[in-house]
């Protein structure tokens, strides 16, 4: 029998009997984070599946801003909210028996017509229109001037040499305006291929203000945040229960070496 004690002692950092993995602070911390992030992620999604709907753009009568096929989708708005510049959903039968996409570049009481060079003018101001292609730009038909009846919108489809839009209808009774009844929502962003939130159209500045922006950008942050929160929360408890088996093999194995030795 030698001097030697042969007893082995079970580290403190656990190596035998491991704990709970992680403090109590951190797995509190996990389950807030988890907790908020479906907070987030779900708000998030129900507030957009109330608010935006998605279209798909079946023609090239709105490139380049949105091409033939595109996906995008459109904020839910009164017709009464509409402004000028704003890409609109409507549903007209005297139009289609779809929904049809354009842009609004006159409301009611407004003149709208070309000029010599095939600018586009509302009210006898040329509008800058920076979202057509550089073929677009004078690509306007002209037309004489016209006055779009109270409580009706004058459109037009981006693709100016190809879109039938309300330059297409002048001798209807409505001056080829629609209602504004008809508009079923507003055009965001285009959202595959990813382009993303639609250019401001600065340019009818001159005649008046501009619709504000959809929330769609806070939307998209309550969504990937609350992700990001959830992952991260779920996350923590594998990764705190590696570190802590870690420790514990490093401190069974310091104990074995003082046994040794």
């Amino acid at each position: 029998m030698t001097g030697r004690s042969t007893t082995r002692t079970a580290s403190r950092g656990g190596g035998v009997h491991p704990g709970p993995a992680g403090s109590r602070t951190g797995q509190r911390l996990s389950s807030l984070a988890v907790a908020l992030g479906l907070a987030l992620f779900l708000g998030g999604f129900v507030w957009g599946a109330l608010v935006y709907l998605p279209y798909t753009v079946p023609t090239p009568s709105m490139a380049p801003t949105i091409g033939a096929g595109d996906r995008v989708l459109a904020q839910r708005v009164d017709g009464g909210d509409v402004r000028r510049g704003d890409v609109v959903v409507f549903k007209d039968d005297n139009w289609a028996d779809v929904p049809v996409v354009k842009r609004v570049v006159a409301v009611g009481g407004d003149t709208v017509s070309t000029g010599q060079d095939g600018r586009l003018k509302v009210n006898g101001t040329e509008i800058d229109e920076p979202y057509l292609s550089e073929d677009e730009a004078t690509g306007l038909n002209a037309f004489p001037e016209v006055t779009v009846p109270k409580g009706r919108l004058f459109l037009l489809g981006d693709e100016r040499s190809g879109s039938l839009d309300s330059t297409s209808r002048l001798t209807d009774t409505a001056n080829g305006s629609v209602s504004r009844e008809a508009v079923e929502a507003r055009v965001d962003a285009v959202v595959w291929p990813m382009d993303g939130m639609l250019k401001t159209p600065t340019g009818f500045e001159k005649v008046g203000d501009l619709s504000a922006p959809g929330p769609l950008p806070t939307v998209l942050v309550m969504v990937l945040g609350g992700a990001v929160l959830i992952l991260g929360g779920a996350a923590y408890g594998p990764l705190a229960q590696r570190a802590g088996a870690s420790r514990a093999r490093r401190a069974d194995a310091g104990a074995r070496a003082g046994d040794a030795g």
